[in-house]
């Protein structure tokens, strides 16, 4: 990970991803410490999206998240969407709470990237629970930047999509 090349982060964190489901209790523990404390260097898109769920997500499957709220508190935009991507393991383990919690507080986050991570995980609430994102774009539409709102809608009806775009659902 202290490579300057990009490349050799992201392979990195492949590695950490194949240890880290290898591992067992306390060596899980120490590969979740590991990229916490490198959150410097987990600084892409890719980067983030490659383990943030498959490394944080799972960890957090039967514990505590309040991590997640320290990171999505971040000034980092990286550990802002580690926060946010990490929620993908829940969402596929059925538990779309915590996405939605962490998308609201994300509705006025001026990074197009974080943007795009949140809508795409409201898209995956959607694939599990479509009641939920409905209420939440329901609720939280008119606010939500355009590029956000668009992911998220991206597997709606095309009626229900044109709706929110023109504000009358």
């Amino acid at each position: 990970l202290a490579s300057p090349i990009h490349e050799d982060r992201l392979f990195a964190v492949f590695a950490l991803v194949h240890r880290y489901q290898k591992s067992k209790g306390d060596d899980k523990d120490a590969v979740v410490a590991f990229y916490l404390e490198h959150t410097d260097r987990i600084n892409n898109w890719d980067i983030v999206d490659a383990s943030a769920h498959k490394i944080l997500g799972q960890h957090l499957l039967n514990r505590p998240r309040k991590i997640m709220d320290q990171l999505v508190r971040s000034e980092s935009l990286w550990e802002r969407r580690i926060a946010m991507v990490a929620t993908y393991a829940l969402i596929k383990n059925g538990d779309c709470k915590p996405t939605l919690r962490l998308a609201k507080k994300l509705l006025r986050d001026p990074e197009d990237l974080m943007h795009k991570a949140t809508g795409w995980m409201l898209r995956e609430v959607g694939k599990q629970d479509e009641h939920a994102l409905l209420a939440f774009l329901d609720a939280h539409g008119p606010q939500m930047p355009r590029t956000m709102l668009r992911y998220a809608m991206e597997k709606l009806a095309p009626e229900i999509r044109q709706a929110y775009l023109e504000g009358t659902r």
